[in-house]
């Protein structure tokens, strides 16, 4: 007899019976059968979209299926984050609950609301959906929606003990360091000398940090939800790397997202690179203008976020390689290529740190 609870076969990484039961307990308004889709495209934890019966939408995000590095893919942690920011202003998705209990679905997970709007993950996306002027209004909007995630008060948002608010490059380097030698190891690949060597030269030039705000990890493009003509930001997503630290880190990562015509992307694909979007110095003037102070030693955390951002993509190769992200049809194929081209920019950058 086929389970009432549920619709069909669930993809890799849910148990239809369970999860639905779940939902049916602890989601407001879920109607039951539930039917569970796999939304490709995520790098990290596995984000699905669940409909119920009544025509309701929520996306559920849970942990990869397999090897998992060390303090990533806390569900509670995320759940906590987009709980305490989405009263505070900022456009997070509505969190609807939180399953800590393993025995449910193998690893704990959250349901948050179903947002309706843009998501622009490539150039057929933009060209889609965003016409030129959209694509400017888009561009300030998002510079404005992350500064408003660094205005807000950590402490009185009840995020002041969300991580140690000092040193937040230095620890930022001594994790991802660690982290791409594992990954590395874990696939059995062989590391870029270049790693070890600009984790060298950025260590020796970490930039005094000012006042300690809430970060996003990993602010781009494809991580935000966008209203149909661009005017804001509907929802921010991936709050997976959130923490207390550096602000200048969050914008110099958005920068080595935004490609420029002409220009080769940090994932393969290049959104911004289309007609209508800022340019970097514009989002850098915005950003200013908004926070309210100058973005200082911005080339230290440009080559501080290109390497970074090899480190998360070796993490991410090996996921997929070990079969980890429930074959959601990402192509890997260029994954190599992009960490040593990245590899290659904060080496480049980081050489004329100090000149």
């Amino acid at each position: 007899m086929s389970d009432p609870t549920s619709q069909g076969t669930e993809p890799r990484g849910i148990d239809g019976s369970r999860v639905s039961a779940w939902f049916a307990e602890h989601v407001r308004g879920a109607v039951l059968p539930l039917h569970f889709t796999l939304i490709a495209g995520g790098r990290s934890n596995l984000t699905f979209r669940v409909d119920d019966a009544a025509g309701n939408r929520f996306v559920l995000r849970r942990p990869p299926t397999g090897h998992l590095l060390p303090t990533a893919h806390d569900m509670a942690r995320e759940h906590r984050i987009i709980s305490a920011l989405g009263p505070a202003g900022v456009p997070a998705p509505p969190a609807l609950g939180l399953c800590e209990d393993v025995a449910v679905n193998g690893a704990p997970f959250y349901v948050m609301g179903f947002v309706d709007g843009v998501i622009a993950r490539d150039e057929r996306d933009v060209d889609k959906y965003l016409d030129e002027p959209a694509r400017g209004r888009a561009s300030l909007a998002l510079v404005d929606t992350l500064a408003s995630i660094h205005l807000v008060d950590p402490d009185a948002v009840g995020l002041g003990d969300l991580g140690r608010k000092d040193a937040y490059v230095a620890r930022q380097l001594k994790r991802w360091h660690a982290n791409y030698h594992g990954a590395n190891q874990a696939r059995g690949g062989a590391p870029l000398p270049a790693i070890d060597a600009i984790h060298s030269l950025l260590w020796a030039a970490i930039p005094e940090q000012g006042a300690a705000a809430v970060v996003h990890g990993d602010y781009r493009l494809d991580n935000c939800i966008l209203a149909p003509d661009g005017s804001r930001v509907d929802a921010v997503l991936d709050w997976e790397l959130c923490t207390l630290g550096d602000p200048l880190a969050d914008l110099a990562q958005l920068l080595v997202y935004w490609p420029e015509p002409g220009e080769r992307s940090a994932l393969g694909h290049a959104p911004t690179s289309r007609p209508g979007f800022a340019r970097r110095v514009e989002l850098v003037e915005r950003y200013e203008k908004r926070i309210g102070r100058a973005a200082a030693h911005l080339d230290f955390y440009v080559a501080f976020a290109y390497w970074r951002l090899a480190c998360i993509l070796e993490g991410v190769y090996a996921r997929y390689a070990g079969g980890a992200m429930a074959d959601d049809g990402t192509d890997i194929s260029g994954y190599l290529d992009s960490i040593g081209w990245l590899a290659e920019r904060s080496w480049q950058a980081a050489r004329r740190l100090g000149r």
